[in-house]
């Protein structure tokens, strides 16, 4: 350790706060919280360190640190910076994903929705789920219960769902509070976990049938019975005091932590998450701040319950919740279900091929291949087009050898045709490089393009026009197109297609073209569709939007019955539509 960290550590407080660990290029290679950052900041240079903190130490030349009132306030603040530097030796959770909810309409004629966020009012919510597909499942399961409003937006003329029982039509009927009281209440009951009265009442309506020969109507029932057991299976654990909490618990094994969140609601499991994180540091200081960096993006619930009491407290202190670590009885035994869980997820990381973990490690090996440092941050480019038309050009962005989507950006083609790669690839880094530089924008430290010396040519053409020094590969492919290695300065850099480097950059290549590809046919899709709807009478700009909204692809359009396009656009115009498409 050198003189100034000594002189810097001995003036350091014994207040919460952040601190942010340099190398020798300014650069910020960690950032980590302390409830004392004098203990904390001296732990790294006066303790036996090893493996990867080891080596951070080692690369650490400075430190700068940013007192808080609180160890809440610095973790936060902690969070943000990880996000604003990206530093290497951090890791974020790879959990960017929002959980759906039912929102069931309070006032007025009610319906039913899909809502990624429970802040409006005039809603009621029940959730969150752990997938999209479990709540339009539920919800199609409760249009065909129930006689709800379907649609968002009323009509002049009943809709199919009228005609087939399934609603009342408020669109021309004056529908009372009388007569939703009691649907709205199966409604709550059944979202709540309650199934029991509506299978008893849908299995009575079969018999009722079945005794009629109305078979059609009583296999319909059937399959209503079924799917409402399916749900009532899937539920599994309930517990009687229908709280929201969530359980969550940690195994760890050969320097790696797996933390289990086991997620129920109304007392009822909903689902889980897992996540592997390398340990890195005090493994309870990774645990509360992975702990803190989840309930970012999702909701606190009444209650968290903890394996550990010291972790409990340290949690109470940071969440306005009740934490529990339990020592017997029913939380004892959702404890031991969510450690399971948390092995099983470690026996599965252990199994796969874990080619996350290596990623740091073959940075370095791709900086020297190429003869350039470790290239942190990557930016990846690809163009497509269809026989020159709608072309469009691709960035994806590598921070640390994880996807960053945040960073992604799409571009339209604009200052040449489609058919021109080189001209296409031009424009694209044009764009892309020149407002990095007006904004003042972090820069990468490689651009990868997705093709031989000319497109590197090009991307160079565009660096010296703007003064940049960014180095430029290029992904060689062999005679099947498939990728053989790289190209830097002319040269063709082998590499082993076994190795994990090559699978690194093939995996890289893969997002970057997929990425290209969903915008292109997605951009076409629109395009076709949108012109689809041209010279129909009755389909004004304002109209063509709204079915661009309900129908966003041909695939979805095909789908549609000539009664559902009848509650956007006028019956002829509907049915010209279906004649157009049985046209094509």
């Amino acid at each position: 350790m050198n003189e100034v960290l000594k002189a810097k550590i001995e003036l350091l407080s014994s207040r919460p706060g952040v601190y942010i660990m340099k190398n020798a290029d300014n650069e910020v290679i960690y950032v980590g919280k302390a409830k004392s950052l004098i203990k904390r900041v001296k732990q790294y240079f006066t303790r036996p360190q090893e493996g990867k903190v080891f080596k951070m130490v080692l690369e650490v030349r400075d430190f700068d640190t940013i007192e808080t009132p609180s160890e809440k306030e610095a973790l936060l603040l902690e969070l943000n910076l990880i996000r604003k530097y990206y530093p290497k030796y951090n890791i974020l959770l790879k959990d960017g994903k929002s959980y759906p909810f039912i929102a069931l309409k309070k006032k007025g004629d009610p319906f039913l929705k899909i809502s990624y966020r429970d802040k409006d009012p005039s809603f009621r919510y029940f959730g969150p789920f752990p997938s999209s597909s479990s709540v339009y499942h539920t919800i199609d399961l409760l249009n065909r219960l129930y006689p709800l409003r379907k649609c968002q937006n009323l009509h002049k003329e009943p809709c199919l769902y009228y005609h087939l029982g399934q609603c009342l039509a408020p669109c021309i009927n004056k529908i009372s509070d009388e007569v939703y009281e009691p649907l709205i209440e199966d409604i709550n009951r059944f979202l709540n976990g309650d199934v029991k009265k509506i299978r008893f009442e849908t299995l009575k309506k079969m018999n009722e049938a079945s005794e009629k020969l109305e078979f059609e109507k009583a296999k319909e029932y059937h399959d209503l019975i079924e799917s409402l057991d399916h749900i009532a299976l899937r539920q599994g654990v309930t517990i009687k005091d229908h709280l929201d909490r969530d359980v969550i618990a940690v195994s760890s094994r050969e320097k790696y932590l797996s933390l289990a969140i086991m997620t129920y609601r109304k007392g009822l499991l909903l689902g889980k998450n897992i996540f592997i994180i390398e340990e890195f540091d005090d493994s309870l200081e990774q645990v509360i701040s992975s702990i803190f960096q989840y309930y970012q993006n999702h909701d606190l619930p009444k209650e968290i319950v903890v394996s550990s009491k010291e972790l409990a407290l340290r949690l109470e202190e940071i969440f306005s919740c009740h934490v529990v670590s339990p020592s017997r009885g029913l939380k004892k035994d959702l404890i031991f279900i969510a450690l399971e869980n948390a092995k099983n997820g470690l026996d599965e990381h252990f199994l796969t091929a874990r080619l996350d973990d290596d990623n740091l490690a073959l940075l370095e090996e791709l900086g020297k291949c190429l003869g350039i440092k470790t290239p942190l941050r990557i930016e990846l480019f690809d163009n497509s087009h269809l026989q020159g038309s709608e072309p469009i050009g691709a960035l994806v962005v590598f921070i640390n050898g994880v996807k960053a989507p945040s960073e992604y950006r799409k571009y339209n083609i604009k200052r040449s045709s489609g058919k021109d790669d080189l001209k296409s690839m031009e424009e694209v880094l044009d764009r892309r490089y020149t407002r990095l530089k007006e904004e003042h924008k972090t820069f990468p430290d490689l651009i990868i393009v997705d093709g031989g010396i000319n497109q590197i040519n090009v991307a160079q053409k565009v660096l010296d026009k703007l003064e940049l020094s960014i180095p430029v590969a290029g992904l060689a492919k062999d005679n099947h197109h498939h990728t053989a290695g790289l190209i830097k300065d002319g040269e063709l850099i082998n590499l082993d297609p076994k190795s994990k480097l090559f699978l690194m950059l093939v995996r890289m290549q893969d997002e970057v073209h997929r990425y290209a590809i969903t915008f292109h046919r997605e951009k076409r899709g629109k395009k076709m569709t949108f012109s689809l709807f041209d010279d129909i009478k009755g389909i004004g700009k304002k109209r063509k939007e709204m079915l661009l909204k309900a129908y966003p692809s041909l695939d979805s359009l095909k789908k549609a019955s000539k009664e559902e396009l009848a509650q956007i656009v006028p019956l002829e115009a509907a049915n010209e539509i279906l004649k157009k498409l049985q046209d094509q």
